[in-house]
């Protein structure tokens, strides 16, 4: 199964990410992103496994605003 990191911009929204997956039966974690250069703060992602397309439909329904969703 497919592996994805969901980039958010808070840690509110990290945390609704991780609940509303993990209601769906998805696994879930928070891990706090570092600044990178020209970055203005530290960032929230969240990793789950699963199918893109559902992963983004459990988001856009819970409402979670995510700056990207990437494969690892």
């Amino acid at each position: 199964m497919k592996r994805y990191v969901i980039e958010t911009g808070s840690v509110t929204y990290a945390i609704k990410a991780r609940d509303a997956l993990r209601s769906k039966g998805r696994k879930a974690h928070i891990e706090r992103k570092k600044p990178s250069a020209g970055s203005s703060g530290c960032g929230y992602s969240v990793v789950s496994d699963g199918e893109f397309e559902k992963i983004k439909a459990i988001l856009e329904n819970a409402g979670v605003k995510y700056s990207g969703i990437k494969e690892i």
